[in-house]
C-alpha cells in the first residue's frame, strides 16, 4: 500500500508512522467475528498503541480495555470506553492509580499478590466501595518466546503461584471490601505455536477444579493474550488467524455454565497496520558491510535493540539491484541497529525506507532521548 503512495508520503517530514486504518478494520472485524461465535470478550491492551485514532476503533468494534497503568484506565475512558469493559493489571499499582480506578468504577482489578489484595482492601474501605478482583494467577506455562516477554514462568515475578493459593484464599476472608469475581492468567507475548494456548487451557482447568473443589465460583475466566504475529513475511499473513486461536480455547477450555471468558490481546490486533517510515541520511561504505544510516532510531522502535527482534525493512523508492546493508540510526549507541545484512535495492540519500509490522511496541514506547523530536503518526 505504501508504494502506491509513495508521492504522498515523500511530503511528510520523516521519520514517521503510518497506519492503514483499513487494514486495522479488517483484522478487528475478524476478531470480534470469531471471538463471537462463542461469546467471547476481547479486552484490547493499550499498552500495544494509545493512539487515539486506533481506540476509537477499538470501541467501536465493541471491545473492551485491559490497562496496566493508572494513565493507561484514564485514556481508556477519556476515549470512550465504559468503565465497566475496563480491566486494571500490572504488578505495581500505586496508590494513586488505584484510587482513580476505584473512582471510576471499573470492572475488575487483575490482582498479583497477598500484599496488593491488602492494600486494595484498605483503599476501597476508606471510600466505602468495594473492589471486584480477579486473582492473576502464574500457571507456569512455558511461552517458548523471549525471555523478556515470559511472563508464566515460576521466575518471572508475574502472578500469584500455585503454592500460595491457599493462603490468599484465607486471606480474602478477612478483607471485607474485596469481592473475588474470577482467576486471571497471561504467559507471555509473541506467541506463534499455539500448542502453548492448549497447554494453557489445561493449566486453567486444574485451577477451576481446584477453586470448585473449595466451593468457589467463579464468574469470569481471564485468558490474556499473546497471540504472534508474523514479522519476516508480513504481506503473506496481515492478518493473524483468529479462528484458529479462538477456536482451541473453545475446545479445550472448561468453561462452567453462567462463566464469561475473556481476552486480552494486544499486538494481534494492532501490529501489522502500522509501519515506520524514515529516509537515508547517509551511505557508509565499510570494510564487510555497507551502512545504511536513517533517520529513525531505536527512539522511534526499540524493538530491535531491546529483544533483537525481527523488521521487515523495505526501500520504498528504489528498484536497482540488491546490496547488503546494515540499517542502522543515528542514535549514539551501536545497539541503535534495525537490520544486519539486509538486502535491499541500491540504496542512496533520500530514498524512503519502510520498517514493516511497528504498528504494536513502536510509537507507544518512542523517548526523547538525544533529545529527539517526537515523530509524527499519519493515517491512511
Amino acid at each position: 500500500m505504501l508504494k502506491n503512495r509513495i508521492q504522498e508520503l515523500q511530503q511528510q517530514v520523516t521519520p514517521f508512522y503510518a497506519y492503514d486504518l483499513n487494514l486495522l478494520r479488517q483484522t478487528l472485524q475478524s476478531a470480534a467475528s470469531e471471538a463471537g461465535k462463542y461469546n467471547f470478550h476481547v479486552h484490547y491492551a493499550l499498552k500495544a498503541n494509545a493512539n487515539s485514532p486506533i481506540l476509537s476503533e477499538m470501541k467501536n468494534v465493541g471491545f473492551g480495555a485491559d490497562c496496566v497503568s493508572g494513565n493507561e484506565v484514564k485514556c481508556a475512558i477519556e476515549n470512550g470506553f465504559k468503565p465497566q469493559d475496563v480491566v486494571f493489571a500490572g504488578v505495581g499499582k500505586s496508590d494513586t492509580e488505584i484510587n482513580y480506578a476505584l473512582d471510576q468504577d471499573i470492572f475488575c482489578f487483575n490482582c498479583e499478590s497477598s500484599h496488593e489484595l491488602e492494600v486494595l482492601n484498605e483503599l476501597a474501605t476508606a471510600k466505602g466501595k468495594t473492589a471486584r478482583v480477579a486473582l492473576r494467577i502464574n500457571p507456569n506455562v512455558n511461552a517458548n518466546t523471549h525471555k523478556y516477554i515470559t511472563t508464566g514462568l515460576e521466575e518471572n515475578k508475574f502472578g500469584i503461584n500455585a503454592w500460595e493459593l491457599e493462603g490468599v484464599l484465607d486471606l480474602l476472608d478477612t478483607l471485607p471490601n474485596i469481592s473475588l469475581i474470577g482467576i486471571h492468567f497471561h504467559i507471555g507475548s509473541q506467541i506463534t505455536d499455539l500448542s502453548v494456548f492448549k497447554n494453557l487451557c489445561t493449566r486453567v482447568n486444574e485451577f477451576q477444579e481446584w477453586f470448585v473443589a473449595r466451593n468457589i465460583t467463579l464468574e469470569h475466566l481471564n485468558v490474556g493474550g499473546g497471540l504472534g504475529v508474523d514479522y519476516y513475511t508480513p504481506d503473506e499473513n496481515l492478518i493473524p488467524d483468529f479462528e484458529a486461536y479462538f477456536g482451541l480455547f473453545n475446545q479445550f477450555l472448561e468453561v462452567r455454565p453462567g462463566q464469561q471468558v475473556h481476552f486480552e490481546l494486544g499486538r494481534a490486533l494492532v501490529a501489522q497496520c502500522g509501519t515506520l517510515v524514515s529516509k537515508v541520511l547517509y551511505i557508509k561504505k565499510g570494510i564487510t558491510t555497507n551502512f545504511a544510516i536513517l533517520d529513525a532510531g531505536m527512539t522511534e522502535l526499540i524493538r530491535p535493540a531491546l529483544y533483537q527482534s525481527y523488521h521487515k525493512i523495505e526501500n520504498l523508492t528504489s528498484d536497482k539491484p540488491e546490496v547488503r546493508y546494515d540499517v542502522v540510526g543515528p542514535i549514539c549507541e551501536s545497539s541503535d541497529c534495525f537490520g544486519k545484512a539486509v538486502m535491499l535495492p541500491e540504496t542512496n540519500r533520500g530514498d524512503l525506507v519502510a520498517i514493516r509490522t511497528a504498528g504494536a511496541y513502536g510509537e507507544v514506547m518512542a523517548s526523547a532521548y538525544n533529545l529527539r523530536d517526537k515523530a509524527a503518526a499519519i493515517y491512511l
